[in-house]
């Protein structure tokens, strides 16, 4: 089947995959900006590997502590004094290793409390330490520990809470530990400046991670909407339309109303069919073959056209929906012709008819106007699926729909 036709509407839809159709938790309501954000994002989060950083670095600076006292505790008033800090300060730290993996269990308490330790530290080592030490710029004994307090209140509460906690450690190191001195000006703007930067970029992160949620939301939202919309164009409308156009078959109309009436109500109760089994598959050609009578006329090849089942009766739908557009519009008596190509890269089914065709503009018209067959039952469709439907026509030239499914998009 070469087609000659000049091509005057036509329709491409790529996409990823079908998304989820549950939607996630806490649909259509407010997604929280603050530490709880990285739960709803599903995991999707910048911020719990800035946590699990903060719980490395104060481990680490722990280990730093303790080795930089080692080398000086001789040096110290105070040396037992010292060491009775740093194995409180190591009792603490290692019992707050979980509270520090995450914003849940990192509560206000618990950064009190490790700013209370950081700031006795700081006091302590201006009393136990020597006053010529002092001077010359001697670390506190926390010494870079302190920093990870900083950083934990950032990653709670944002660069406010992380300026408030530096503002604290600074003023202690000014009153309690060497006074107001270029090294510790110096220690104090670092400190600053890097618990207020993590703290900025954990509150953009969440605000990201927030609007991503909303925007997933949204879209698993308006996916459900146009599958619905599907399921009802297939079912209720169509019995409408044949009411509409076989008005004396009243037998066949009320079968027909019957099963839509189960079918709707199945619907509305949420007791659609389970989606087939991953990894199953099924043979494309019954499907479609079905569709062949004495104006229809099937093409497919000898052997079986496997795809996943829920592509396959996807694909099968989209093809029956386009067979209705050929009944409704190019009337009864009109002859259409499916050809099926199975190829290594994907699966090609293309549907031809003998109609009037329409003219450029119509398929726009139609969406306007709210019918929604090639919309949603051909186009929506093969969106989900990954593929494409591409529509050909001509006025007086009949119509062509091909719709492709590429095999990647398993």
């Amino acid at each position: 089947m070469e087609d000659h036709r000049p091509v005057v509407g036509t329709v491409e839809e790529r996409g990823p995959a079908a998304a989820p159709r549950r939607a996630p938790e806490r649909a259509g309501g407010p997604v929280p900006a603050g530490p709880a954000a990285a739960v709803v994002a599903g995991g999707m989060s910048v911020e719990l590997p800035l946590w699990r950083a903060i719980g490395y670095f104060r481990v680490l600076a722990l280990a730093y502590a303790v080795l930089r006292y080692l080398t000086a505790y001789r040096e110290f008033l105070h040396p037992v004094s010292g060491w009775i800090f740093l194995g409180a300060l190591s009792l603490w730290t290692l019992a707050s290793t979980r509270a520090f993996a995450g914003p849940q269990r990192c509560t206000w308490p618990v950064l009190g409390t490790d700013l209370t330790v950081a700031v006795t530290g700081i006091v302590m080592s201006g009393i136990i330490d020597t006053p010529a030490r002092i001077h010359a710029g001697a670390p506190t004994l926390p010494t870079i520990w302190a920093a990870g307090t900083v950083l934990g209140f950032a990653g709670r509460g944002g660069w406010r809470a992380a300026a408030f906690a530096g503002a604290v450690i600074g003023t202690a190191n000014i009153l309690g530990h060497g006074g107001i001195s270029p090294d510790n000006l110096h220690n104090i703007v670092l400190l600053l400046v890097a618990g207020c930067a993590i703290g900025y970029v954990i509150e953009l992160a969440r605000a990201s991670e927030a609007v991503l949620t909303r925007a997933l939301q949204v879209e698993a939202a308006t996916r459900e909407r146009e599958r619905l919309s599907r399921d009802i164009h297939d079912g209720v409308l169509q019995v409408l339309a044949l009411v509409h156009r076989r008005q004396g078959d009243a037998a066949e109309l009320g079968r027909l109303a019957g099963e839509q009436e189960r079918a709707l109500r199945a619907l509305m109760a949420g007791q659609a069919a389970e989606p087939d089994e991953p990894g199953g598959e099924r043979d494309l050609r019954p499907l479609i073959s079905r569709h062949a009578d004495e104006r229809i006329t099937v093409a497919a090849p000898a052997t079986p056209v496997l795809l996943p089942a829920a592509a396959a009766s996807e694909l099968a739908a989209a093809v029956a929906a386009a067979l209705d557009n050929v009944r409704r519009h190019a009337g009864e008596s009109a002859r259409a012709w499916i050809l099926v190509e199975d190829e290594p890269e994907a699966v090609t089914v293309s549907v031809r008819d003998d109609g009037p065709g329409f003219p450029a503009g119509r398929l726009a018209e139609a969406q306007r106007d709210g019918r929604l067959g090639v919309a949603q039952s051909i186009r929506g469709r093969m969106l989900d699926l990954g593929g494409s439907a591409e529509l050909y026509s001509a006025p007086g030239e009949g119509v062509e729909v091909e719709l492709r499914w590429p095999r990647s998009g398993a």
